[in-house]
């Protein structure tokens, strides 16, 4: 998931000023709550196993959201704070260099200490001494200390999608093909998608991103991270936006076509990983000893859905059948427009199917469906969509300084942006602005695409 920050002086659930420090208690249970309902399902020894360097055990996502709040929280503001045990500061330190050394990423599957118990153990003891510090701590150290407090909640809630999608690449690799989080198949939608439908939108200079607000702001509607400021203007050419993402069925019909054996459609870098890695379908995709084409979902094997959106795609397999339909994949700004244009605002409670349900599979679009935003469908939820857009900072972008610095302006560099979210991402952790990013050949997120072109005269 993306690496970010939260903005200075964004106290979002801060409260202070009025005393109130419930609600940001009450969301930093609630967060840390779903994590663990995540992760009830897994049997210790699928806690342990790390199956390619861009995934990490489940083991390490607890361990390491709970050392968030240590170090940043207990060990910079607690007076006198007394680690719980000194070397998971650098067995569970991701990436921030300021602050020490960190375990070998690669291979965090091979530490069987501590024990997932003793994990679970460091939650605990960790949750009960921040409860005890934001309740005595004063009034000033409450307010200097809750947006990081916030931000630790929305770092969580990033790796709770992380869970998931690592854990599904984890399961994938076993010959078991397991069962982890049980749901009844969707029912079939009495008609299948209709042809993806256009909305277009003139030339003009258009607002993208957000403002940075004043200091000493407690609006927790004005949080956000750090990579979706500042708030400035961007212009974009005529252009058109699908109405849906596309199906399952259509990109099959771009695998029937040849689509990964046509060089013509792919940048050189996409297809020279075509050839290396030996693509010929998205990464979960097989087909059963029938000839039916089948994939790995965390409920288990299921037969392809061909109304449901095509997921777990890369960038480059995402651009090449853009191309092979006559398309483009939008750029960030113009997807970023397009839902401004129809009415969607920032903190407006997206519509869709997220990880709230514990259903973690995109679904089929129904005529009823809640996921229709506007003239959208499924902007929001099921899966990330892939744009063309590097990503880089906007303009006025510095990152904080200190440790938190780290967190998210370093990454700038050799991915690009998808926007909307997925079946993965919890709801409330959403935004019109939101700014998510991976390499271009990640495969493992639950991304798919909606194509864009020139506005038609």
């Amino acid at each position: 998931m993306s690496a970010s920050l939260s903005r200075p002086g964004v106290a979002a659930a801060v409260d202070a000023a009025a005393g109130d420090r419930t609600p940001l208690l009450d969301r930093l249970h609630r967060v840390r709550r779903f994590t663990e309902t995540l992760v009830a399902p897994l049997a210790p020894e699928d806690c342990v196993i790390q199956t390619m360097t861009e995934t990490s055990p489940t083991k390490w996502h607890l361990a390491h959201t709970t050392w968030f709040f240590e170090r940043f929280v207990l060990q910079d503001h607690a007076a006198g704070y007394a680690p719980f045990c000194e070397p998971y500061y650098y067995l569970f330190n991701s990436y921030y260099n300021t602050i020490g050394p960190q375990h070998c990423r690669p291979n965090r599957g091979l530490l069987s200490r501590p024990t997932v118990a003793e994990v679970y153990e460091y939650r605990k003891v960790i949750d009960d001494r921040l409860d005890a510090f934001l309740h005595a701590c004063d009034d000033a150290t409450f307010a200097a200390v809750a947006p990081v407090v916030f931000l630790g909640t929305q770092h969580e809630q990033q790796h709770q999608e992380l869970i998931v999608t690592d854990i599904k690449h984890t399961l994938s690799t076993n010959p078991l093909l397991p069962a982890i989080y049980p749901w009844k198949k969707q029912t079939q939608a009495a008609d299948a998608p209709h042809a993806a439908g256009w909305q277009a939108f003139d030339a003009g200079v258009y607002a993208v991103g957000v403002s940075l607000p004043a200091p000493g702001c407690t609006s927790a509607d004005d949080w956000a991270f750090d990579n979706e400021t500042p708030e400035h203007r961007v212009f974009l050419e005529a252009f058109e936006l699908a109405e849906r993402p596309v199906t399952a069925g259509e990109y099959l019909q771009f695998i029937e076509d040849r689509g990964y054996q046509r060089h013509e459609l792919w940048l050189s870098l996409g297809w020279a990983t075509v050839n290396q890695q030996q693509w010929t379908h998205p990464i979960y995709w097989y087909r059963s000893a029938a000839g039916e084409w089948m994939h790995y979902t965390l409920s288990g094997p299921q037969p392809l859905d061909p109304d449901e959106p095509v997921c777990h795609i890369s960038y480059y397999e995402a651009d090449a059948f853009a191309r092979w339909a006559g398309g483009r994949l939008p750029t960030e700004f113009e997807w970023e427009a397009a839902a401004r244009q129809r009415g969607l605002m920032n903190h407006e409670k997206p519509q869709g199917h997220f990880a709230d349900a514990m259903r973690l599979h995109p679904q089929s679009l129904a005529a009823d469906d809640a996921t229709v935003n506007g003239p959208f469908a499924q902007l929001f939820g099921d899966c990330w969509e892939w744009t063309s857009s590097s990503y880089g900072p906007y303009p006025g972008f510095a990152p904080l300084p200190g440790a938190l610095g780290e967190y998210n302006g370093k990454f700038m560099c050799n991915q690009y942006v998808l926007r909307g979210g997925s079946c993965a991402t919890p709801a409330e952790h959403l935004r019109v602005t939101y700014r998510n990013f991976f390499p271009p050949e990640s495969r493992w997120q639950f991304a798919g695409l909606r194509l864009a072109r020139q506005r038609q005269r």
